[in-house]
């Protein structure tokens, strides 16, 4: 019998398409705190640990007005919940990796409150191995202690999963720790960025994936 697998998957960006209501509250966010930021650079750092992305985006921020931004951001977000909808193929790949054997598991560290939404909007907790979220860690990607978190939790060693997200920090965080990573174009980060980052494949969305996982190295797991 072979030795478990798992394939490990980002969900913003990449299961639900939320990467555009986050840029949307982050604008609106640190806008009210005095730091006009461009939509197109917060876009690009989605997916970033929300003190790295403050840090990077408004480094002149005094700690209070970050914190404050950092709140305002969480309450924008979910003020909006109600415009998620799923990408393309989500409900399905997650069910037929599991059907395949493939231990799930939800690889994110959005907040508590962000999280309990996205998984009723997934509607997937039959065919979930583990969930990580953002209580487990202090530091999100491209920190790779939530990848290794999912790893454990999924009991397998890193060249028996394959993680699957939409960002650069999705495939750095992959690559310190030998995860193979597909990258996701539905996050809005283009393919040289995410090849570039390390991602093995790259395709549009999960529902290509799913008709390609013969060619992705999903195939190595099964």
């Amino acid at each position: 019998m072979p030795d478990p697998a798992a394939v490990l998957s980002d969900v913003d960006g990449t299961l639900v398409d939320s990467n555009y209501l986050h840029a949307r509250a982050w604008h609106r966010a640190l806008r009210e705190v005095g730091a006009v930021v461009p939509t197109w650079r917060i876009h690009r750092a989605i997916g970033m640990d929300g003190g790295t992305l403050l840090r990077t985006l408004a480094p002149d921020l005094a700690e209070d007005a970050a914190d404050r931004a950092d709140d305002l951001h969480s309450r924008y977000y979910l003020d909006s919940a109600d415009e998620l909808t799923l990408l393309p193929g989500a409900r399905e790949i997650l069910a037929d990796l599991h059907g395949r054997g493939l231990r799930v598991v939800l690889a994110t560290s959005a907040p508590p409150d962000e999280l309990a939404r996205l998984r009723e909007l997934l509607d997937s907790e039959p065919v979930l191995y583990a969930v990580t979220g953002g209580e487990d860690v202090e530091d999100a990607k491209p920190d790779p202690t939530i990848v290794r978190i999912a790893l454990d939790r999924a009991g397998v060693p890193p060249r028996r999963a394959v993680f699957v997200g939409d960002a650069v920090w999705d495939a750095r965080a992959c690559v310190a720790l030998g995860v193979p990573t597909i990258g996701v174009l539905s996050g809005g980060i283009s393919r040289a960025e995410l090849t570039g980052a390390g991602a093995e494949f790259v395709c549009d969305d999960v529902a290509e994936l799913r008709r390609d996982i013969a060619d992705s190295p999903l195939a190595h797991l099964l």
